[in-house]
């Protein structure tokens, strides 16, 4: 067994496939329309057929105030893997990404956590 899809909720699907895709540089893998709302995975360029992010509308009652809880407890929604944390801390905070959390060294594990302007936290690390 193996991780297909994941998901992310998202306030706005068209901000958050702009942020995902041209500021974090994940590909955009499906689009399609679903009744009201789309269908819309991204996935990293160095794995086209590996694991789907899922950008899901948050539209479901339950949805915001599980977002707020997080975000206020500044626990990330997700993690993605990076190779260097302070270079894509670096990188990311040139396009004027917000980070909650500077790059943070923890034993073999380094951390950084920022906001997506979809309403999430996002952690990138690297783990040595």
């Amino acid at each position: 067994m193996k991780i297909y899809i994941t998901c992310v909720f998202v306030d706005d699907l068209d901000k958050a496939l702009r942020f995902y895709t041209d500021v974090l540089g994940f590909v955009k893998k499906t689009d399609l329309p679903l009744g009201a709302a789309r269908w819309l995975t991204v996935v990293s360029p160095d794995d086209l057929d590996g694991t789907e992010l899922l950008l899901e509308p948050d539209g479901h009652p339950a949805v915001k105030p599980y977002k707020d809880a997080l975000v206020n407890d500044g626990i990330p929604a997700a993690s993605f893997a990076v190779e260097d944390v302070a270079a894509e801390f670096d990188r990311l905070r040139e396009l004027g990404v917000r980070f909650t959390q500077e790059p943070l060294e923890m034993g073999q594990v380094t951390t950084a956590v920022l906001d997506d302007t979809c309403g999430n936290l996002l952690q990138i690390v690297h783990s040595k």
